[in-house]
């Protein structure tokens, strides 16, 4: 929030030109026919998203394997909550641009900004029950999902078989270093660094890369349980050896040995998402936003974009598309008898504001945006359709669920529970 204020100041002060300047600044690396020569702001889009999207594919692998989508069952409500969230805001905005050169911008609403919406409902602290932080999480994974194939589809040029055939190599190589079991975390980035390259050269957007590698990250531990309690016993035995002056063992020694039973005792898939989530949330995000999201408030170029169809489409979509595709498909899988959600005043209260939280569609929608247009006017109208759809969604979501009542730790079931099948809460 904090980098997307800075940007729209700069752009809108006499630094503007410097700003500009600095993200047009190309910067070449490597050699002859390898040689990537790009400007700072398609390095942050090209490079540092791809880490970014690394981090996507890490978190839809944990929770197809883990968690909220790990079963039909429970992924049945987010998913569908989740394409109904997609495809009303894409319906809009074709609504709005029909016959008209803005079409290609029609993914613009779909997406989700996740980090915004799960920052908004941290904010909102108990006043958002469990089932509902999991339940809009669940939902933002899969928009991402789909998100990640829109691009993959609809948002790629010309492709070059050779660059894609050396990606489809290095794929084959993280996937063999997969079923052989190598949780060595730095091998798999290596090759999937010359593989996002790849990629980038061959004509598909190099984001791609980073959502294939986190697909290919094991997500499970090298060692057994019981391998892990007789190596941390080992540690242990090492501590008390290492206490006694008499015994050549030193503190080092065991800490290294307590360290080497941590590092195995997680998953190369957990331990690589705890790494990225810091740099991903507080420096990828906010160096994104502050090169994306400086809009020149120009009095011409913003009287144009508030009667233009390219605006409305986008603004409309994230406000209006989002609420009624996810709260509608909830409902009606509710009402069919598909989900086990409490039909009560309460629960789709909260649904509701879930539902307008996620017409927060910041990060990935900009994104999306430059991917769409590469003229100065269409981005802009963009980006202002973007700002006026989030700002709207997140002040209204969080004014809804601000009213909800503080939820404590005997409220948070959202579900039916089947008869026979109560558990008493005992005080304290």
């Amino acid at each position: 929030m904090f980098a997307t204020i800075l940007a729209l100041i700069v752009a809108n002060s006499p630094l503007y030109e410097l700003y500009h300047h600095l993200l047009e600044m190309h910067i070449q690396l490597g050699v002859g026919d390898l040689t990537i020569d790009e400007s700072v702001h398609h390095w942050i889009n090209d490079g540092l998203m791809a880490v970014f999207f690394l981090l996507v594919g890490l978190e839809i692998k944990r929770e197809l394997k883990y968690g909220e989508l790990s079963t039909v069952q429970s992924a049945l409500l987010p998913a569908v909550a989740a394409v109904g969230g997609a495809m009303l805001p894409a319906l809009i905005y074709w609504g709005f641009n029909a016959g008209t050169e803005n079409m290609s911008g029609w993914a613009i609403p779909m997406a989700t900004d996740i980090a915004f919406v799960i920052g908004v409902v941290a904010l909102l602290g108990t006043r958002v029950p469990v089932w509902a932080k999991v339940f809009v999480t669940a939902i933002a994974v899969v928009d991402d999902l789909i998100a990640v194939l829109v691009i993959a589809f609809f948002y790629t040029e010309s492709i070059s078989m050779v660059a894609l055939g050396i990606a489809g190599i290095c794929l084959l190589v993280l996937l063999l270093l997969n079923y052989r079991g190598v949780n060595k975390i730095s091998i798999y980035m290596v090759i999937g660094f010359i593989m996002w390259w790849a990629v980038l050269k061959s004509g598909i957007h190099a984001t791609i890369a980073g959502v294939v590698l986190g697909f290919v990250i094991p997500a499970s531990r090298g060692w057994s349980l019981d391998k892990l309690k007789e190596y941390a016993q080992e540690g242990f035995d090492l501590f008390k050896q290492a206490a006694d002056d008499d015994m050549p063992v030193t503190k080092g020694q065991a800490l290294h040995h307590m360290e080497e039973t941590v590092t195995h005792a997680e998953s190369p898939l957990h331990r690589l998402e705890h790494k990225l989530h810091f740099s991903v949330y507080f420096l990828i995000m906010p160096v994104f936003a502050f090169a994306n999201a400086g809009v020149v408030f120009d009095p011409e170029v913003v009287g144009h974009a508030f009667v233009s169809p390219l605006t409305w489409g986008v603004a409309v979509g994230l406000f209006v598309g989002k609420q009624i595709g996810i709260l509608g498909f909830t409902w009606i899988l509710t009402k069919l008898g598909l989900t086990d959600l409490v039909d009560n005043k309460e629960t789709w209260k909260t649904v509701y504001g879930v539902a307008l939280l996620a017409g927060i569609g910041f990060t990935m929608s900009l994104f999306i945006a430059n991917l769409s247009f590469t003229d100065f006017e269409h981005l802009e109208f963009g980006k202002i359709g973007i700002l006026l759809g989030s700002l709207v969604s997140g002040l209204l979501g969080y004014f809804v669920l601000s009213r909800q009542p503080e939820y404590g730790a005997d409220t948070q079931q959202p579900f039916d529970v089947p008869e026979g099948n109560e558990t008493e809460v005992q005080p304290g």
